[in-house]
């Protein structure tokens, strides 16, 4: 599949099944997942507030994991080192495994195995299978939002002209990405992130509000090299952070390129910028003449290392 294609497959993805089983007593979720199979966690940790989320991104479980601990592992490939590491861990805990995958050593841990139905795109295309099951089986996302979803995303498909807008103005200098965010989006900036990574092969960086104005505001303003920053900032409907991305633009003599969510609630509204971010990702790094899907040097890595 053509990567463009995957891009545009987001939204089928949304009609996915499968949902997690909750199993009843479950006192806290812990989610393993690294790179593009981590982000679902980092998401749906963001969205659901009812009880605590604790999120892995290393080989090790904490040690509060037990039979009362509810443990997902994703991996789309279902091979990861860390994640089946993390997992092994917890099966011995006695924690109730359910993994998310598309085959490998994972899909035989779980006390309740999600397969993705898909192998043949990268993981980080995959984000619609593996948090569809994470909202569903929390209700997190109702029928309405999913299909209010489907049809951003399609208009997005359709039309992603701004996308290539911004795309261009990084390129024309060769600037650096600089991602800001808030609540309830503060993980879809870290997403634009590595999708800036990955998809374009440029650093880039992410930081939300309130959080970075009792860090980045005095290096916004002072920092050596700042014309080499692009300031990518997400739009907001809450009045406390609508004011203070106005006073940090002004206060820092910063440019702030705002990008508006779209969408009647946070789960459209996710997708939406979820969405946003792989295009202009995308367009960039086809304006530099890479490959998208590109991940030799990782594969490499992942050798060297074993």
């Amino acid at each position: 599949m053509e990567f463009m294609d995957e891009l545009r497959f987001l939204k089928e993805q949304l009609k996915f099944n499968e949902k997690v089983d909750v199993p009843p007593g479950a006192s806290e979720v812990v989610i393993a997942g690294m790179g593009g199979s981590g982000i679902a966690g980092k998401i749906f940790q963001e969205l659901f507030t009812e009880f605590k989320v604790h999120l892995i991104d290393n080989y090790a479980v904490p040690k509060f994991v037990s039979k009362s601990t509810l443990f997902i592992a994703i991996s789309f490939s279902g091979n990861t080192e860390e994640t089946i590491s993390a997992a092994s861990q917890a099966a011995r805990a006695g924690a109730h495994m359910v993994t998310i995958s598309s085959g490998g050593a994972l899909s035989e841990m779980g006390d309740q195995n999600i397969k993705i139905p898909r192998n043949d795109i990268q993981p980080r295309s995959a984000t619609g299978y593996m948090l569809i099951p994470l909202l569903k089986g929390f209700g997190v996302i109702s029928k309405s939002e999913i299909n209010e979803s489907y049809g951003l995303l399609d208009q997005l498909d359709k039309n992603d002209e701004e996308c290539k807008i911004h795309a261009k103005n990084i390129s024309k200098k060769s600037l650096i990405p600089v991602i800001y965010g808030s609540p309830p989006l503060c993980s879809i900036a870290y997403r634009w992130k590595t999708q800036f990574n990955e998809n374009a092969k440029v650093i880039a960086y992410s930081n939300s509000f309130p959080e970075l104005n009792h860090n980045d505001t005095m290096a916004i303003a002072q920092t050596y090299r700042k014309d080499e920053f692009y300031f990518l900032v997400f739009g907001s409907d809450a009045s406390k952070i609508k004011k203070r991305i106005n006073v940090t633009e002004k206060a820092t003599k910063s440019r702030f390129n705002m990008i508006n969510p779209k969408g009647s609630s946070q789960i459209p509204r996710m997708f939406y910028m979820l969405h946003y971010g792989d295009y202009v990702s995308y367009h960039l790094g086809t304006l530099r003449k890479v490959n998208p899907t590109d991940i030799s040097l990782i594969e490499k890595l992942k050798k060297e290392i074993k």
